[in-house]
């Protein structure tokens, strides 16, 4: 293979996420460090700026590399129809790693086509399908979660004791809203919105 001609890309799903064992193999097969690209979000779209920018060098002769196919898209049916960019109208081939059949650089006849296509549908719909069972997963967990009364988000910030004071003074005229927000250390939408709920519970 020629170095200028062959890319391998990563996609982790956040910042957190560890990109080692992708870059490992990829690095494995070849490829120089500086032609993989990587981007660190969500495989539910294309949308991504490293992507874009390798799709752009891909053309007659490339060869793109994959550790698995869910590190190029989660997404069934665009990731069928990038696949059918790079192989067919950028005339580029698409190694993954992970599972061999999946080489279009082999059997570049019409069964060898079929096989790929087939392959290629059934493990994009299995890594769509794994998506949608982690957002569900997380969704039922967070209204079982809610259920037994665990509460999420940042915990409320707790009034001075002085409050009836401040909002008197406020009230009043005698302090601003900002300064005695500032007082409690929130901002004037906070502070205003609980001390319109301390007078109706003080009525």
């Amino acid at each position: 293979m020629i170095q200028e001609k062959i890319y391998g890309y990563m996609r982790v799903s956040s910042r957190e996420q560890n990109e080692d064992r992708q870059k490992l193999a990829l690095l494995q097969m070849g490829i120089p460090e500086k032609q993989i690209y990587i981007d660190k979000m969500s495989g539910k779209n294309f949308e991504r700026p490293q992507y874009k920018r390798l799709l752009k060098k891909l053309d007659y002769g490339s060869v793109l590399f994959v550790k698995s196919i869910d590190r190029l898209g989660r997404n069934y049916t665009d990731l069928n129809e990038q696949w059918r960019i790079i192989t067919k109208e950028k005339g580029a081939d698409i190694v993954v790693i992970d599972m061999p059949i999946l080489d279009t650089r082999k059997e570049k006849n019409l069964l060898g086509t079929f096989i790929s296509d087939i392959v290629l549908a059934l493990l994009s719909f299995v890594a769509e399908n794994e998506r949608i069972n982690i957002k569900q997963r997380q969704a039922e967990g967070i209204a079982a979660a809610k259920a037994r009364g665990v509460k999420f988000g940042r915990p409320p910030l707790p009034i001075p004791d002085n409050f009836d004071e401040l909002c008197h003074d406020w009230r009043s005229g005698i302090i601003t809203m900002k300064k005695a927000a500032e007082i409690c250390n929130m901002c004037e939408k906070t502070f205003y919105s609980k001390a319109v709920k301390y007078e109706k519970e003080q009525l």
